[in-house]
């Protein structure tokens, strides 16, 4: 699985769903959205996410499966064995990993050198896609050329990867190096996804906001609204903004339960037939409160959605236009709109729009000049 075929499915509701394994990383990075470290303990069952993702069938399952963290490799078997029950049931899985253990440390991974421990490699070569993490902070922990060493061995096992890249922006100069850098590495054959620095978990403190607000009287969908989220306590929520994740209580309206309780058949069902959420992935949070609550919130467009769950109004309005069937063609008519310009579209809405077309492997290289300078 390529990473432009993960990337155009996410419009989709409960086409995938994202996995945090754990909080716990060995790196500290400065930008960590989930402010993980290596003394974090917070992760959910083992039991109850292998029990979770045993309840896909064939009938009904995600289409991908997003194994994350914290750092997933840190559990290796864990993430071998839900790789296996969600392939089992036909879903396609993948694992996004900071790459701590490519670290040289006086050893050499690949070439020549040291191979990938065996239980994280039995981890990669149970996925159907391997994404490696790297960008400025990470790069102070994991250099490029021990993250680059490891994606080639990866490769020679015949896994697709991936490189999610993070950076102030398009003219972030480490963006243009580091772009320059994967495609002398590689030579187009390893995609990249490229996104902006989040004011979340520890960079919340220096990151600027990504957006400005949209306007009231104008649709602006969200599908980071499509995809549930296993959080690290095991609750299960419609959204991945991180704040999100990590608040509890949970916004009613973003609530899908828990592992412990349900399975994925219910989860699926509460983010399909929510009239909320179906609203929220078609027009948006500050265009659906301006039509049928108190207006627009003050703070980010994140901000005005959590501050749904207890607005009975919005949730009425939304019975009344996303109900039943026609809700139900609504919220796919949006998905569809959405992916109608592939990955590219939804990296130009979502990511770092300058960098959009890495994100489909073997395409034409930016014709940036020099660092800094993408056009």
């Amino acid at each position: 699985m390529e990473l432009a075929e993960l990337i155009a499915r996410r419009p989709f509701p409960a086409a995938g769903l994202l996995l945090g394994l754990t909080r716990r990383c060995p790196l500290r990075c400065a930008h960590c959205s989930t402010g993980s470290d290596p003394f974090a303990r917070e992760e959910p069952d083992g039991g109850q996410l292998e029990r979770f993702v045993g309840s896909f069938t064939e009938a009904n399952r995600p289409d991908v499966v997003m194994l994350t963290g914290g750092e997933p490799l840190l559990l290796p078997a864990l993430a071998e064995r839900l790789s296996t029950l969600a392939r089992r049931a036909g879903s396609r899985t993948a694992l996004l990993s900071g790459m701590f253990f490519a670290r040289s440390e006086g050893r050499r991974i690949g070439r020549g050198g040291k191979a990938i421990p065996s239980a994280i490699l039995r981890a990669i070569r149970s996925v159907d896609h391997f994404s490696a993490s790297l960008d400025v902070h990470h790069e102070r922990e994991v250099p490029r050329a021990d993250v680059f060493r490891a994606l080639h061995l990866v490769r020679e096992e015949g896994v697709a990867v991936s490189l999610h890249l993070t950076g102030t922006g398009g003219s972030d100069p480490y963006l243009a190096d580091i772009t320059r850098a994967v495609e002398q590495e590689f030579g187009g054959r390893v995609p990249c996804l490229v996104n902006e620095v989040r004011p979340f978990g520890r960079a919340a403190a220096w990151a600027r906001p990504a957006r400005t607000g949209p306007d009231p009287a104008a649709a602006s969908p969200c599908s980071m609204a499509a995809w549930p989220v296993v959080a690290f306590d095991g609750r299960v929520l419609a959204c991945c903004n991180q704040d999100t994740v990590d608040r509890r209580p949970v916004p009613a309206h973003l609530d899908l339960g828990h592992i412990a309780d349900g399975d994925w058949g219910t989860v699926r069902g509460r983010a399909l037939e929510s009239p909320v959420l179906r609203m929220l992935r078609t027009v948006g949070p500050t265009h659906l409160a301006a039509r049928y609550g108190s207006g627009p919130r003050a703070g980010s467009y994140c901000d005005g959605c959590r501050a749904l769950g207890g607005d009975e109004a919005v949730a009425a309005g939304a019975r009344a236009v996303a109900g039943g069937a026609a809700g139900a063609l609504l919220d796919l008519t949006a998905a569809v709109r959405g992916s109608r310009e592939g990955a590219q579209g939804v990296v130009r809405r979502h990511g770092c729009a300058a960098y959009a077309p890495l994100v489909v492997a073997g395409g034409p290289p930016l014709p940036g000049a020099g660092a800094g300078d993408v056009r």
